[in-house]
């Protein structure tokens, strides 16, 4: 299911023509990540034309992608009528076994969209959830839902809250994941109809569901999974992004206005570059989708070749955590006694 148990060789399906930078950058990203693990293999997704100047590589393969899914494009629809489009042929590559997993840079909800069309949800998964990593204190956290659904029902936040907690102790590594929902005060009862609702499903559904926690406890570390709608989440990830750049942009300035200001930022750069590196998106590569049949990751639209050289990284991290089939144990309690419902 979804993935290779036990597998080190891995093979990413990478959406070559997919971002503001493709192919060029693109390409160049993914020719680094293989270069960096000796047991990946990459398969470039795209109009074979531009790419095959890439296939030299012995661990490099090319399949032909005739379309494109363009930014502007609506994408449930794009991806319905560009059949031979580059991410619907990459995640066709993942459904058809033949790859472990995707990651574009391209049309985020086209991903989305050919994700659950052709890769398919996993059971007792009703809509799937970009996780995006936070940056706190004591490491990384991770946000879901942050962005790929507005419009939200109290069920489909437990069903993300296990998706998290599946992919904390499988990827992050840790052992009893802190699970809460975002909320407007740490108290049961807070927020509004949605968060009201969802408290009781989540606490029931995880031993070690932590409650509600507020917006400026997500960079404490006292918590490892946020759960949220998405229309919050991508809010508040695009604030995380914002605030993050006027900070460092502003302790750059800073350092450059005088003399002092040099001498001190040259002191100071090698305590503040892991501040740097945790707050650059680059570094992270791009978020996983949570809840399909396999291997996902939603790279950003302005990757460069550092960023798509992470995501690739990122997507190979994940297949050898076999974290697949962790989230479709997690969840497979939930389905079945929805199927004894029904019947």
């Amino acid at each position: 299911m979804g993935g290779r148990s036990g597998v080190t060789n891995v093979r990413v399906a990478l959406d070559a023509m997919g971002g503001d930078n493709a192919p060029a950058a693109i390409v160049a990203g993914g020719l680094a990540a293989v270069a960096a693990d000796p047991e990946l293999e990459l398969i470039l997704v795209g109009r074979e034309p531009e790419l095959m100047a890439a296939a030299g590589h012995p661990r490099v393969t090319v399949v032909n992608a005739s379309e494109v899914v363009e930014m502007d494009d609506h994408p449930a629809t794009a991806v319905r009528a560009k059949k031979d489009s580059s991410i619907s042929v990459a995640a066709r590559l993942v459904a058809d076994g033949r790859a472990d997993a995707v990651v574009s840079a391209g049309n985020s909800g086209a991903v989305l969209a050919a994700a659950v069309f052709v890769i398919k949800r996993l059971p007792g998964v009703e809509r799937p959830a970009i996780g995006a990593p936070i940056p706190t204190k004591t490491g990384m956290a991770l946000l879901i839902d942050s962005g790929a659904n507005t419009e939200v029902k109290p069920e489909y936040l437990r069903q993300w809250a296990l998706l998290g907690d599946a992919y904390a102790r499988r990827v992050l590594g840790i052992a009893e994941p802190k699970v809460a929902l975002l909320s407007n005060g740490e108290e049961e009862g807070k927020g509004d109809e949605l968060t009201v609702a969802a408290y009781p499903l989540l606490r029931d559904a995880l031993p070690n569901f932590a409650g509600n926690v507020e917006g400026k406890a997500l960079f404490s570390g006292a918590v490892d999974v946020v759960v949220t709608d998405g229309f919050t989440g991508n809010v508040v990830l695009k604030t995380i992004e914002g605030t993050a750049d006027f900070i460092l942009s502003g302790i750059r300035d800073a350092a450059m206005s005088s003399l002092t200001g040099k001498v001190g930022g040259l002191l100071l750069r090698p305590n503040l570059q892991p501040l740097r590196d945790k707050a650059d998106w680059r570094k992270h590569g791009g978020a996983p989708l949570l809840g399909v049949n396999g291997v996902c990751i939603i790279a950003h639209g302005r990757s460069d070749a550092e960023a798509t050289a992470n995501a690739v990284k990122r997507a190979a991290e994940q297949v050898r955590s076999n974290v697949v089939a962790e989230m479709a144990a997690a969840l497979r309690p939930a389905a079945g006694a929805r199927r004894e419902a029904v019947g």
